[in-house]
């Protein structure tokens, strides 16, 4: 059976309440980075907007943002980015009687992920629709799978050369994280340790506390990541196999970076302005193991992306963590729509993608298999073996 994502289906715009409603309401920015009173909040969900007779549906949403008319086109912009001049759609109740309609309904109502997985779930069947979905995003003409990884994920072996093996293979085409993720995965590849502990027997050596410190001030001395990797540093590693590959990858600081390293951004706006650049292109994002970049990227995603062939499907979100209460609220920041949360292992995720995208020779996903009869055997027992029996 051919893979199919869920398509979107429009509401029929001549319906007499559709048709009667008025056209929005727009107010004026009159200084850059301040929305005007009464400025409409974006959530997730496929929205309209009624103009001059039209109803107009952005390119991509975003949560919490403003929609602003842009030569006969709604864009979605968050409000640091208004300038004096823009059109902003003005709402506080977001219906039909100011010119827009939250349309839910357009997607299928298997898309939305209930609340309540833990970590007895089973995610076998999350599992199979996630290898089809990749597979089918990378074979797409504008397909754009983002991973966003928090550090935990580059300190083991098998879930770094299991990444390697995405990335090579076609299934990463973008990279989110900080600081501290990608210090570790060049210090794997530098002096194979993460954060001091040996990549490969888990132990931690000697001195090894200064390993990322070390790692920071020769990549600070050389200038660049880059030029790091060019000089032959680093052995392996996503960071090496992205940059070797022209792969993207945006690297956001925080408050307390070691470092950092000289291509993480500082700078709160800029960093968000950039992530968002990605988010904007994803058509999947995979979070792994971090709440705080995990979060952004949820508020900052869209839930929809319009395909070059006209199609409107939804971006799903896969929230991998060990800790129930982190996909929890990833999944209440995209109000469940195309969330999928796995609570596992970080890991042995990876691992599994990987065997089950690049080496899948043997695989059988859950729903084709067949589960065989059961022989049953009636066994005699003779009076000599019962005379024991207490």
């Amino acid at each position: 059976m051919t893979f199919k994502i869920p398509e979107f289906t429009l509401p029929n715009f001549k319906e007499e309440k559709y048709q009667n409603a008025p056209s929005i309401s727009i107010g004026i920015v009159e200084k850059d980075g301040v929305a005007p009173d009464m400025f409409y909040l974006t959530s997730h969900m496929p929205t309209f907007y009624k103009y001059e007779g039209q109803w107009l549906l952005p390119e991509h949403n975003s949560l919490n943002c403003v929609a602003v008319v842009e030569y006969h086109k709604i864009v979605i912009k968050e409000i640091r980015e208004l300038v004096k001049g823009d059109r902003v759609v003005l709402s506080k109740t977001g219906s039909l009687d100011d010119g827009i309609l939250v349309y839910k309904e357009g997607f299928p109502t298997s898309i939305y992920s209930t609340a309540g997985k833990a970590v007895e779930t089973s995610f076998s069947e999350d599992y199979d629709f996630l290898f089809e979905l990749m597979q089918h995003e990378r074979d797409s003409e504008d397909g754009y799978i983002v991973w966003v990884l928090g550090p935990s994920v580059v300190f083991d072996y098998d879930t770094r050369r299991a990444l390697n093996k995405l990335a090579e293979n076609g299934y990463i085409h973008s990279l989110l994280g900080g600081n501290a993720m990608c210090t570790h995965d060049l210090e794997g590849g530098f002096l194979q340790t993460a954060l001091g502990q040996n990549i490969y027997t888990q132990e931690n050596v000697p001195m090894g506390h200064y390993n990322h410190l070390d790692l920071l001030n020769e990549v600070r001395s050389i200038g660049s990541i880059k030029e790091f990797i060019a000089g032959g540093n680093v052995k392996d590693g996503i960071i090496k196999t992205l940059s070797d590959m022209d792969i993207p990858f945006v690297l956001s600081g925080s408050i307390r970076d070691d470092g950092p390293l000289p291509e993480v951004i500082a700078e709160t706006d800029r960093a968000l302005s950039e992530t968002k650049k990605e988010l904007d292109k994803a058509t999947l994002v995979i979070c792994i193991a971090t709440m705080l970049h995990s979060l952004s990227a949820a508020n900052m995603a869209s839930g929809y992306r319009i395909r070059k062939d006209g199609r409107i499907t939804p971006v799903y979100m896969y929230a991998i963590d060990i800790t129930e209460n982190v996909v929890n609220k990833v999944g209440a920041a995209r109000e469940l729509m195309a969330f999928v949360p796995m609570i596992t292992n970080v890991q042995d995720f990876v691992v599994n993608c990987e065997k089950a995208l690049i080496t899948p020779a043997d695989k059988v996903f859950a729903n084709e298999m067949e589960v065989p009869e059961m022989e049953y055997v009636e066994v005699e027992t003779h009076e000599t073996e019962r005379k024991g029996e207490i």
